[in-house]
């Protein structure tokens, strides 16, 4: 028979039972659909924390630089534009760019709010208005005031009731950090910053040109390394680290250290793959299960169809043919199953996702097709074969009697 024919056969042999075939999928239809949704969101973890690292960008690496000045309390930053053509003149080969990097999520600052100096208190510096704020009074931050440098800033209101008992009495007031006297035009709502890692947790939110503008735009105690494709940016980070002990221009007053988010993100990675990996293989158990169910039914759909398969030998049909046909109908079973479970992944790992915080989406990617598409048409084969083995053997004489 070809093989048009045998699937044509074994498509309606499927739709004579199309209840007992689709219960049959069922097994196969979940253990995929939890198999793609747990490898959906992994994947989506995995892209968001690349994101946010942003170690590589087409094809390029970047490592961090950070000095730690050995008195507390040193205002001396430790990277200045020297350093940089230090580093430039020496690694320029494998450096594309070395710049000054500012902290930019809750930094400390000792502000004098109203006629009162608050220490340990936090601002987030932002570079393009956000919606992640509910502005209780007042207005947001603008475009315009953050590409023209304007001295205003948003408050926090927890921070606002504490100093001017409404949010309304803070709007107008003044808030002094270092050298410049901002205009508070908005509070926010107070969200919380247990742990410092909310960015919009903060006592207060400015803009991070003006914050960082003069002096302290060309100094900093950290600077982001960029490197060439291909450049091991591990290795150099070392040798520039070592360079700057050398000749850095603040060597003597502190020390420095390195920070690879590549590596760093590699590692993260290479967890969340094994802990995604051991997962999808307790889902993978229902694979398995739904396996033993193939099987049972093809046994079964064997057994019924003794005199169909009589006649096929009868008129001329070769075992390996009847094998082929009854393999092929557990393969399609499985495979439709599969492709189901694909789509109900795909589509449950979205609406999840929704829910997940710091704004995870799931990826589906072509290697998740692929194995689901891989997984069922091997199940088929798997716990179809011995079926379709038992229906090529069937002795014609035997059907006959």
């Amino acid at each position: 028979m070809k093989n048009t024919e045998l699937l044509r056969s074994a498509l309606q042999s499927l739709r004579a039972n199309p209840k007992r075939s689709f219960l049959t999928t069922i097994g196969i239809t979940i253990g995929i659909a939890a198999v793609i949704t747990i490898l959906a969101l992994g994947n989506g973890v995995k892209k968001r924390i690349s994101d946010e690292f942003n170690t590589t960008k087409n094809g390029e690496q970047s490592t961090y630089l950070y000095f730690t000045p050995s008195d507390a309390q040193s205002t001396t930053a430790g990277f200045n534009e020297a350093d940089l053509n230090l580093i430039q003149e020496r690694f320029g080969a494998k450096v594309k760019k070395a710049a000054i990097s500012h902290e930019t999520n809750n930094v400390s600052v000792s502000p004098i709010v109203g006629n009162q100096r608050l220490d340990s208190t936090k601002i987030s510096l932002i570079k393009q208005p956000t919606k992640k704020i509910t502005i209780m009074a007042g207005r947001n931050l603008t475009t315009s005031d953050l590409l023209n440098a304007e001295p205003v800033i948003l408050m926090k209101e927890s921070l606002a009731k504490k100093q001017y008992h409404t949010v309304q009495n803070a709007i107008g007031t003044s808030v002094t950090i270092g050298e410049i006297n901002y205009r508070v035009v908005g509070v926010y709502q107070s969200q919380n910053n247990q742990y410092g890692d909310n960015k919009y947790g903060a006592d207060l939110i400015g803009n991070a040109r003006l914050f960082y503008s003069g002096t302290t735009a060309t100094t900093g105690n950290g600077i982001k390394l960029t490197f060439y494709q291909g450049v091991n940016a591990s290795q150099t980070t070392k040798k520039i680290k070592k360079y700057m002990v050398k000749k850095g221009t603040s060597a003597h007053d502190g020390t420095y250290m390195a920070y690879d988010a590549g590596a760093e993100l590699a590692k993260v990675n290479n967890m969340i793959t094994g802990l995604t990996a051991f997962i999808s293989a307790i889902a993978g158990i229902s694979l398995f299960i739904a396996g033993i169910g193939v099987m049972n039914m093809m046994y079964i759909s064997v057994s019924e169809r003794t005199q169909e398969i009589g006649i096929r030998l009868a008129v001329g049909a070769a075992p390996q043919n009847v094998m082929a046909q009854f393999l092929l109908e557990a393969i399609v079973l499985t495979v439709g199953g599969g492709l189901m479970g694909f789509v109900i992944g795909w589509l449950l790992a979205g609406v999840i996702s929704n829910f997940m915080p710091y704004n995870i989406h799931a990826v589906i990617t072509l290697g998740s097709f692929l194995l689901a598409f891989g997984v069922s048409a091997s199940v088929g084969i798997i716990f179809g074969i011995l079926p379709a083995k038992q229906a090529a053997n069937k002795n014609l004489i035997e059907i006959l009697r």
